[in-house]
């Protein structure tokens, strides 16, 4: 497999120094891409380098993560309008100890190959190394003129951070250059790659090595990635979507790549998966043919979710996704860790309840009107239980005046009350959008227009909750709504 040409086809190459193709094709090539600790778990911004190493190894090339436990002390200007926290030693280790780990379920670290791959940390080379002897043996091959040239630098100087650019970061260039001097000379790596905001520190080193010792290295970046729209990759209201569950919970990490647009879909999949060609072209095929199947938003999910998690956790965000549109069980919902839970009802009305009065039993019709204003009146709710359109915990409720006690709690903390999209039709079209919305998000009905789906919605309303309608119809208001429900819900369903 040529790994320049898996970059290419997968929109992952943005540049490279000329002659790094043809030493790819005459022999296995060391190469290194450098992870800032600056958190104990990687996020999904970090994810396209690591493919990047995982295609490399996967081509028979032996891959190198470094970890800046150094570098991570200064922080980069590349890309930056601000200086950023120093970090203490203790910090870093931690951090380090958290990214290794994660490292390793995409790269081969452990086996006897003569390309697994390896992890190291700068700071090691760093740590001994005095300012003298730095700027003695490394600061005098690199000028000020060439480091000021530098676009990263040259933001920085001309206006863009009201601090400007401190002595400590105007040095990372050179430091990040020495690491790759360091690497060439001990451990043969010919190949520093990144992303395409590192070229200039790239290039410094591979300067730095040139003139150190006469060496020819090699740099190769990858495009940053955006959204189909220009927005920021990887980050939503609540911040960076991270590979560790106890930060981002797989469930929300499987619908972060669930409800991706389809430009997006058919971009990420290529990058974020080990999927082929063959592979991919077919599934965008038939993605294309009925969109609405959101055929490509799933199996992205799929793939990414299993290889950052597991397949259990795959799984098990797939029955949480079927909680609120779907033909879960009252097991299934049970069987939701607290956090998943949460998740999967944020956004979703919520009212909270003494759990005294709920340990001393209360009439179902009174915890949902007055404990909890589920229902604007008892009359209501009752009329809805008899209909059949009240559920507690995925079960339906029989009887209006039934006793909630705390066997009913989810977790001993959650009861789930759904009135269904009758109840929510008739108190007013928001929870309604918001309900179908995320139904469309899920895959669980077809992706249509808001102005659509508020025309479709209104039309129901107009067609069988008005009166006059009812009345010239000799039709019950219980059976008129049903009636609407259906209709609706039969235009959009997924099959």
């Amino acid at each position: 497999m040529n790994f320049v040409e898996e970059l290419k086809w997968r929109g992952m190459l943005h540049d490279m120094m000329p002659g790094t193709e043809e030493l790819l094709a005459k022999e296995q090539v060391t190469a290194y891409i450098g992870f800032d600790p600056t958190a104990d778990s990687l996020h999904i911004g970090h994810l396209c380098s690591v493919m990047i190493l995982r295609h490399f190894q996967r081509c028979g090339h032996k891959p190198m993560a470094l970890i800046g436990g150094a570098t991570g002390m200064i922080g980069d200007p590349s890309g930056k309008s601000a200086e950023r926290n120093l970090l203490t030693e203790e910090i870093l280790q931690r951090n380090m100890d958290g990214m290794k780990k994660q490292l390793s379920k995409f790269l081969d670290f452990e086996s006897d190959a003569p390309n697994r791959a390896e992890l190291v940390n700068n700071y090691d080379w760093m740590k001994n190394f005095t300012f003298l002897d730095f700027a003695r043996e490394v600061g005098k091959h690199i000028t000020v003129n060439y480091m000021m040239a530098k676009d990263s630098v040259k933001k920085r100087l001309n206006g863009e951070a009201r601090d400007g650019l401190s002595f400590t970061e105007f040095t990372y260039q050179l430091l990040q250059g020495y690491d790759f001097l360091h690497l060439y000379e001990t451990k043969g790596c010919k190949l520093q790659m990144g992303g395409s905001d590192q070229w200039g520190n790239i290039t410094t080193g591979a300067e730095l090595i040139r003139r150190t010792n006469g060496g020819e290295v090699f740099a190769l970046t990858s495009p940053l990635i955006t959204k189909a729209d220009g927005g920021k990759f990887g980050k939503t209201e609540s911040g960076n979507i991270w590979l560790d569950p106890r930060y981002t919970s797989p469930y929300k990490f499987y619908q972060f790549w669930l409800n991706v647009s389809d430009a997006d879909a058919a971009r990420y999949i290529k990058i974020f998966t080990s999927l082929s060609k063959e592979e991919i072209d077919a599934l965008i095929v038939e993605h294309e043919a009925a969109p609405h199947l959101r055929i490509l938003q799933k199996r992205l999910a799929k793939e990414v979710t299993i290889m950052v998690h597991s397949e259990e956790d795959y799984n098990a965000a797939v029955d949480a996704s079927n909680i609120l549109f779907g033909n879960a069980t009252s097991d299934a919902l049970k069987k939701l860790d607290e956090d998943t839970l949460l998740a999967v009802f944020e956004g979703v009305p919520q009212f909270e309840v003494s759990k005294d009065a709920v340990a001393a039993g209360v009439k179902a019709v009174d915890l949902f009107t007055e404990n909890a204003a589920i229902f604007a009146s008892k009359g209501e709710m009752r009329k809805l239980v008899q209909g059949g359109g009240v559920s507690l915990n995925k079960e339906k409720l029989e009887a209006f005046d039934r006793v909630i006690t705390s066997a009913d709690l989810l977790d001993e903390k959650y009861p789930r009350v759904a009135a269904r999209v009758r109840e929510h039709l008739e108190t007013g079209w928001e929870p309604t959008l918001a309900l179908l919305e995320q139904a469309m998000g899920e895959g669980v009905i077809r992706r249509v227009s808001l102005p659509v789906l508020q025309r479709m919605i209104s039309a129901s309303i107009e067609d069988f909750l008005a009166d006059r309608t009812l009345d010239a119809q000799g039709i019950s208001y219980t059976d008129a709504l049903d009636e609407m429900i259906s209709i609706l819900l039969e235009g959009l369903l997924v099959r």
